[in-house]
């Protein structure tokens, strides 16, 4: 284990609200960037949050706070999605993302999170369907907000088009678009950055890189046992079988009634023959 991946361990091993989350995003991204100076990466967010709060009176309301927020993120500084490459692993790097101004939703929500919470405003990410947002509670309300379209408020009618345009069936009431702005744990999010990589990993048949991020899944979520059965298939893509063996077993004793266990069940026996070759 790299010294990044057990700082890691240890910061996810505590609880969600000492979850720092930035400094988790980016020691994930030193699996990429093995000599990635995370502190150096953290110590440039307290610099572009503290150049913004000098601009700040003290007498400024949440909402005048956000419209500074917006303007200093996308219009001064020149954040926005990348639209023209969503899936280059780059836009999920945090360190990437600050340096070259371009991310997804997730990502670029991680950067408003961070610089709006050191200037003092209510900010949870939200987990919406399809496209990751910002909340933030006013004393007049909740406002939704979405970086990945320079800061936009989303309105009820704004979201339910958002749910529309996933299922042309849809027709979600209030109350049900409410239930899909619950806020979002850092454990929630983290994870949902993993999977991404994860994702996109698999579909380039990368399967090392594929592996780390399982490997950080797990450190996140030990207890969910479809992500050793991903991982015990990626050691199985890279070879190495009597650990493709160890986290099958570890999927069906978690989950021995799973829809997928005969066929498990039958790759492990051809594992058990190949590892016993080995011996």
């Amino acid at each position: 284990m790299t010294p990044q991946t057990e700082r890691f361990s240890r910061i996810v091993a505590g609880a969600d609200e000492n979850i720092n989350l930035a400094e988790a995003a980016l020691l994930v991204a030193a699996g990429e960037y093995p000599d990635l100076d995370v502190d150096a990466c953290l110590a440039r967010i307290e610099e572009l949050a503290s150049a913004l709060q000098r601009r700040l009176r003290a007498d400024i309301s949440a909402a005048d706070k956000i419209v500074l927020l917006n303007r200093y993120l996308f219009d001064e500084l020149g954040f926005r999605g990348n639209r023209e490459n969503y899936y280059d692993p780059r836009n999920s790097f945090l360190n990437d993302v600050l340096e070259r101004k371009l991310g997804i939703p997730l990502t670029l929500a991680i950067v408003y999170l961070e610089i709006g919470r050191r200037i003092d405003l209510p900010l949870q990410g939200v987990s919406f369907p399809g496209h990751f947002l910002v909340k933030c509670t006013l004393r007049e309300g909740a406002v939704i907000l979405d970086p990945y379209a320079r800061g936009i408020s989303l309105s009820f009618d704004d979201l339910k088009q958002r749910i529309r345009n996933l299922d042309n069936s849809a027709e979600p009431s209030r109350s049900v678009i409410a239930g899909m702005l619950t806020g979002a744990s850092n454990r929630d999010m983290l994870l949902r950055l993993l999977r991404n990589l994860k994702s996109i990993y698999t579909e380039q048949k990368a399967w090392l890189k594929a592996l780390s991020a399982a490997d950080h899944i797990i450190f996140v979520t030990p207890d969910h046992a479809e992500e050793y059965r991903d991982r015990g298939m990626f050691y199985l893509n890279l070879e190495c079988f009597r650990a493709a063996l160890f986290d099958l077993q570890a999927y069906l004793k978690m989950l021995p009634t799973a829809q997928d266990a005969d066929r498990v069940r039958s790759r492990m026996v051809e594992l058990q023959s190949v590892a016993a070759r080995l011996n």
